[in-house]
């Protein structure tokens, strides 16, 4: 037994640094403390890894896949990642908007998930595509609806184009919000009385972002696609029996 950890050990101990860069929107981002208790699943994220993993946050509220682009951003990204880095690419909620100022039109919303892929590649790094988490929203025989079918289609079109891998969050948040139900499943979300949180006095009734439970539980969802599609990475996860 010895032996074995102290070879873990060595074997750890040799890994290069890493970074896991998340692109995206307000349901990844890190939030200001005003917007508390509002969270987005990447918050919880950061503390799934080792010591060898540095997770950079740039997911900003409102973005689409062209403001990423245009507030340089994503550029960012690429000045600060190196190979064997990761970018996990999440974009759709203010793509798909028409009334929205961040608005991308389909083709241009597909070229952009084209160029993500592209220059990360370029720069030696993996990307992973994502499906967007869906929204709550459940029908009348209190079944959780689709969200967001014309632009998950594009996303699984550009994965199944540039042979890059994909993590379909949509379908594994619809899974999630249906095992609470209709009801119960406004715990994962900014949902609050008038009074129940001083950000919020008049109260809020959200079905798009989530609240740290929710947050918590989506990171939860991202962490099984690793396992099951990045071993490499999902390697690296903390190991909570060391004391």
């Amino acid at each position: 037994m010895l032996m074995a950890a102290l070879l873990l050990w060595a074997f750890q101990a040799k890994r290069s640094p890493i970074k896991i860069f998340l692109a995206g929107d307000s349901t990844m981002s890190i939030k200001e403390q005003k917007a508390y208790p509002e969270a987005g699943w990447g918050m919880p994220f950061l503390h799934f890894w080792d010591s060898s993993v540095t997770v950079v946050n740039k997911a900003k509220n409102g973005r689409s896949s062209r403001t990423f682009i245009e507030e340089g951003l994503w550029q960012s990204i690429l000045q600060e990642g190196k190979a064997g880095d990761y970018v996990f690419i999440q974009f759709c909620h203010n793509d798909e908007v028409p009334t929205k100022k961040s608005y991308t039109k389909p083709e241009e919303y597909k070229n952009n998930l084209r160029r993500f892929v592209d220059e990360a590649r370029s720069k030696g790094m993996t990307a992973v595509l994502m499906t967007p988490v869906s929204r709550r929203k459940f029908d009348a025989q209190g079944q959780q609806e689709e969200t967001h079918p014309e632009y998950i289609a594009y996303i699984q079109q550009v994965a199944k184009e540039k042979n890059v891998l994909m993590f379909d969050m949509n379908t594994a948040t619809k899974a999630l919000y249906q095992q609470f139900g209709e009801s119960q499943s406004k715990w994962l979300f900014l949902q609050l009385k008038p009074g129940e949180h001083p950000n919020y006095p008049e109260g809020k009734e959200d079905n798009t972002h989530f609240n740290e439970l929710g947050a918590r539980l989506v990171a939860q969802l991202v962490l099984q696609q690793i396992k099951a599609q990045l071993p490499e990475l999902y390697s690296r996860t903390v190991d909570r029996t060391k004391k």
